[in-house]
């Protein structure tokens, strides 16, 4: 399958290498080219042991903070190189992630030449990455330097399982280069290991850890600084996708019962605010944008890093990506500041937390522009139900904590465990 699936990465290069570039060239900043070639330039430390930490963008880098700041306590001698895929993902661990890692690269294209290149110069004992970021040839690469391999915080969604177990005859030989799939849940694990993984275990969802690093924020420090009053109601719309979800969030608060209301919108990427903010004009006859340091009714977080605190000033909040069918977005952050979540039906890729979030109370779940403007209203006139679905919210995201921990030894341990190899540079 090895010489297979390179010889079709070769075939189909005129298709894949142009819309590898188109994506990234949309970007404001662009990737170092360089080094997803594996012409990696780092200051390595000679004999250390090294760990190959790899999150693809701003949502994985975000959860794996509380590993890293875990490996970090338990292996302080361990010298970390965490790679990205995005340059938003590379502007927020930047931001984020400073004194977790000792390199920062961009992740090479899984092109035997470039990861071999890439594996060779960085030699990890433990190569970690998260979730779903499975490439044939880096693990390929990881095994030439004897490195011990790891998913951590691994999931299958709803919409991906039906087309990958119809790929087994691919991810069997892929899996077996991975020495421990370490899944959030039982359903994760069933899947895994149906696509042909052999050690799958379940530690838990670290994003419940991640949503933690948040709540300390001061909710008059964040008014005071976002311009909005103290005593305004607050909606805080979280991670929409594409025009359809701004066009539906946007509708909805389009009532003269949400006069008073305020609204901060962080869409999911910084290339859709023009557009949004042309909508949002369109609607409201005005916009501000955080990126310039304005302040209105409606406030658009064009900036990188805030929303995890901005939770803090919501009444309720609207999470994105459920409306449209995109998977959803990650709604534990505003459960663990306490806050109900409003959120559209299709949330596959946060299908468990979703549902253990909807049986405890803490969340609506609407499908119509009509529903979401009828959940707003209901919740913002509501104070004893707003309080009730927090307090559910909080509850559920306390009690699910502790899952960072378990990866974060698993990774030590591996590093630890390998053999590793040194060669002459």
């Amino acid at each position: 399958m090895f010489w297979v699936y390179n010889i079709l990465l070769t075939l189909l290069s005129p298709i894949w290498v142009p819309w590898m570039l188109w994506r990234a060239n949309r970007r404001a900043e662009k990737v170092d080219w360089q080094e997803r070639q594996g012409n990696l330039k780092l200051p390595l430390r000679e004999g250390s042991d090294r760990i190959w930490f790899h999150a693809v963008s701003v949502g994985e880098v975000v959860a794996s903070l509380p590993i890293l700041r875990e490996i970090r306590r338990l292996a302080p001698e361990a010298e970390i190189v965490l790679s990205v895929t995005t340059s938003s993902g590379h502007e927020t661990a930047r931001n984020q992630a400073s004194g977790l890692f000792d390199h920062l690269v961009y992740f090479p294209i899984d092109v035997v030449r470039f990861t071999l290149a890439a594996m060779s110069r960085v030699e990890p004992k433990a190569v970690a990455v998260m979730e779903t970021e499975l490439w044939m040839n880096f693990f390929w690469a990881a095994k030439t330097v004897q490195a011990r391999t790891l998913v951590l915080n691994g999931r299958v969604s709803d919409r991906s399982f039906p087309r990958s177990s119809k790929l087994g005859f691919f991810y069997r030989p892929l899996l077996d280069q991975v020495d421990e799939v370490l899944v959030q849940t039982e359903t994760d694990r069933e899947r895994f290991s149906a696509l042909g993984a052999g050690s799958v275990e379940v530690l838990g969802n670290c994003k419940f850890d991640q949503a933690l690093e948040g709540i300390d924020a001061d909710p008059e420090v964040w008014k005071n600084e976002l311009g909005i009053p103290l005593d305004a109601k607050v909606v805080v719309i979280g991670s929409t996708r594409g025009e359809m979800e701004e066009k539906f969030v946007v509708d909805a608060l389009t009532d003269e019962r949400l006069t008073d209301v305020w609204v901060v919108h962080a869409p999911r990427h910084m290339e859709t605010v023009p557009g949004l903010a042309a909508r949002v004009t369109g609607a409201f006859g005005s916009v501000a944008l955080r990126s310039k340091g304005e302040s209105g009714r409606y406030l658009i977080l064009d900036s990188y890093g805030e929303l995890s605190q901005v939770y803090s000033v919501a009444d309720v909040v609207v999470i994105g990506g459920g409306f449209d069918k995109l998977g959803g977005q990650n709604l534990i952050q505003p459960l663990a500041h306490g806050k109900p979540v409003i959120h559209g039906p299709h949330m596959m890729n946060f299908r468990d937390v979703t549902d253990m979030a909807d049986r405890v109370g803490a969340t609506i779940t609407v499908e119509t522009v009509e529903g979401l403007r009828g959940a707003l209203i209901e919740l913002l006139e509501d104070d004893g139900k707003r309080a009730r679905m927090g307090k559910a919210a909080a509850d559920l995201v306390a009690e699910n904590r502790g899952a960072s921990v378990r990866y974060a030894e698993r990774v030590v341990a591996a590093m630890r465990a390998a053999p590793g190899v040194r060669r002459g540079r």
